[in-house]
C-alpha cells in the first residue's frame, strides 16, 4: 500500500482570483501563491456555489449543497454532527487540525469537530490581537492572542506541526480571515502603494444599463455605501459619484492589496517549512478562497452575485508526486468538489450524500468523458447584506443564466420586504427576472440578452438544464419559476 499523502489545505476569505499575479492579476503580485501554480495546478474555472463565507465553508467541509447541510444564509450554523472530510480522514488515521477562521457558529453544537486540535476565531475575528476559541468546556474558551491575525494562525500552524506525530499522515486547515473587509493591513505592509496607483477595472464606471434592475439596486457600489472604516477616514462631501467611485477606489484596493501580501509572505513561511523538512513531495498543497470578490469591478466592493468576480474561486495545488509542474485545467471544478478530491487522494471512500465529485482526472492531466458541463448556483439572503437580491442560475463554460426572484423564501437572515430604516438601502418592488450572458463575446457581462431574440433558443436549453440540474441536486426551483 503506498503511503498517503499530507494534507495542508490553506483557505482564505474574499481572495478574489484576479488579485493573484499567477492568474495574471493587473493590480498585484503574489509570488508565494505563484509557487504553488508553478510547481503544480492551476484551475480557471473553479467556482463557489453560493457566494458568501459561512455557506461556502459548509459546502467546502460536507461536499454537499446549501440546501443540504442547511447552511443556505450566515445566520444558518452548520451542524458539527454533519459528516465531514476532516472527520474522515481523522477516522482513518490522520492527524488533523484547524487554525484560524471557522465562521460556522460557535458552542457544542457548532464548534469545529473531527480535529485533534483547533483554534479559531469567533464569527469574523480581528486583525490586531484577536479573540480565539480554543477546546473547552460547552464548546470552547476565548482568550486573546497578541499580534497579526494571519502571522499568528501561521505561527499556530507551524508549531501544531512541529508538535505532529511525524510516522503518520496530517490534514492541515490554515483558514485566514484575511482579506475580508475591512482590511487592517499590519506594519510591515502598511506603505506598499503609497506613491502609486492602483490600475482601474475598466467596469469601475458601470452605469448597470443593459441588465437586470437588482444590478442596479445593489447597495455596494465603491464610495457610495463604504464606511469610513472602510476607508480609513473621512468621506469628502459634494464630490460626484463617478469621482467618488475614483476616489474610494485607491484608498481601499491598497488595503486590501496591504493586506493579501501578508496572507502571500505567510504562505511562504508554510512552504519553506515543507521544503526544509523534506516534506514537500508528499504533501498536498492547496490555496484557494471561500468565494470571489469584486476589486471595483462593476463599480461594487462585496460578493454574492452571480457575476464572475464573485462566483469565481481561485484554486492552486502542488503534489509532486502526481501533478506535473505548470499545469492548468478550465473544467468547471466548485466547492462541493473539495471534499472527495481530498478523501480520493488520502484512498478514503467518498459518501454517497457528498454531491461533489473527485477532479483527481484533472490534476494529473486528464478530464473524464462525463464531466459537468454546467454549474448550480443559489443565494439565499434575500436582500439581507447590501440589498442583494436572492437568485439562482446556471453557467456553462459559454454562457451564463440568472433568475432573481426577490423571495428570502423564510431562511433565517433573509427579508422580502424592507427593513424600516435601514441606511442608504432602496426599496424594491420588482418582478421576477432573468438575465442572460453570452460569456464568450461579453466576458465582463455587461450586456442581459435574455429578450434578444438570436438567444432565445439558448435560453431556452438553459432554462431546462437549470431545472433538470434543480431536480437532480434535490433543490426546489421557486414558484415564479414557471415554464
Amino acid at each position: 500500500m503506498s503511503r498517503k499523502p499530507n494534507i495542508l489545505f490553506i483557505l482564505t476569505d474574499d481572495h478574489a482570483a484576479h488579485a493573484m499575479s499567477c492568474y495574471g492579476s493587473r493590480i498585484n503580485r503574489t509570488p508565494q501563491l505563484d509557487r504553488i501554480a508553478e510547481g503544480g495546478l492551476r484551475l480557471d474555472n473553479c467556482f463557489c456555489t453560493n457566494s458568501i463565507c459561512t455557506p461556502s465553508r459548509a459546502s467546502i467541509l460536507t461536499g454537499t449543497y446549501n440546501h443540504v447541510n442547511g447552511v443556505t444564509t450566515l445566520t444558518t450554523m452548520m451542524d458539527n454532527a454533519l459528516v465531514t472530510f476532516p472527520k474522515l480522514l481523522q477516522s482513518a488515521g490522520y492527524q488533523t487540525a484547524i487554525f484560524g477562521k471557522w465562521h460556522l457558529g460557535e458552542g457544542p453544537k457548532h464548534c469545529p469537530t473531527g480535529f485533534d486540535e483547533w483554534a479559531v476565531l469567533p464569527g469574523q475575528g480581528f486583525y490586531h490581537n484577536p479573540t480565539f476559541i480554543f477546546p473547552g468546556p460547552e464548546g470552547g474558551v476565548k482568550r486573546t492572542v497578541r499580534g497579526y491575525a494571519t502571522d499568528i494562525i501561521t505561527d499556530m500552524c507551524l508549531d501544531w506541526l512541529d508538535r505532529r506525530d511525524p510516522s503518520r499522515p496530517f490534514c492541515l486547515l490554515c483558514h485566514h480571515k484575511a482579506p475580508h473587509r475591512p482590511w487592517y493591513p499590519d506594519e510591515k505592509h502598511a506603505g506598499l502603494f503609497l506613491n502609486e496607483d492602483v490600475p482601474e477595472p475598466e467596469t469601475l464606471q458601470d452605469d448597470y444599463s443593459n441588465r437586470a434592475k437588482a444590478a442596479a439596486a445593489a447597495a455596494m457600489r465603491v464610495g457610495v455605501h463604504m464606511s469610513e472604516t472602510d476607508l480609513k477616514c473621512e468621506m469628502p462631501d459634494e464630490m460626484p459619484e463617478s469621482e467618488l467611485r475614483r476616489w474610494a477606489y485607491q484608498r481601499y484596493i491598497k488595503d486590501y492589496l496591504r493586506v493579501v501580501q501578508s496572507v502571500d509572505d505567510n504562505v511562504g513561511r508554510l512552504l519553506d517549512y515543507l521544503d526544509a523538512k523534506g516534506l514537500a513531495e508528499d504533501t498536498v498543497v492547496i490555496y484557494t478562497s471561500d468565494q470571489g470578490f469584486f476589486l471595483g469591478d462593476h463599480g461594487w466592493y462585496d460578493k454574492r452575485f452571480m457575476y464572475e468576480e464573485s462566483l469565481r474561486m481561485p484554486f492552486v495545488l502542488r503534489y509532486p508526486r502526481e501533478v506535473r509542474p505548470g499545469s492548468v485545467n478550465g473544467d468547471l471544478v466548485l466547492n462541493v468538489d473539495f471534499a472527495p478530491l481530498l478523501l480520493d487522494l488520502a484512498e478514503v471512500a467518498i459518501p454517497p450524500q457528498m454531491q461533489g465529485r473527485s477532479f483527481r482526472p484533472q490534476i494529473q492531466g486528464g478530464t473524464p468523458p462525463d464531466w459537468r458541463e454546467a454549474m448550480y448556483y443559489r443565494y439565499w439572503m434575500n436582500r439581507a447584506h447590501h440589498n442583494v437580491a436572492a437568485h439562482y442560475g446556471i453557467r456553462t463554460l459559454k454562457h451564463k443564466l440568472i433568475y432573481y426572484y426577490y423571495d428570502g423564501c423564510n431562511q433565517p437572515g433573509t427579508m422580502s420586504p424592507l427593513c424600516a430604516g435601514r441606511a442608504k438601502i432602496m426599496p424594491l418592488d420588482f418582478e421576477p427576472e432573468w438575465e442572460l450572458f453570452d460569456l464568450e463575446r461579453d466576458p465582463r457581462e455587461m450586456r442581459n440578452v435574455i429578450a434578444d431574440p438570436a438567444y432565445a433558443g439558448v435560453a431556452r436549453e438553459l432554462k431546462d438544464e437549470l431545472h433538470r440540474l434543480q431536480a437532480e441536486l434535490g433543490d426546489a426551483r421557486h414558484p415564479s419559476d414557471r415554464d
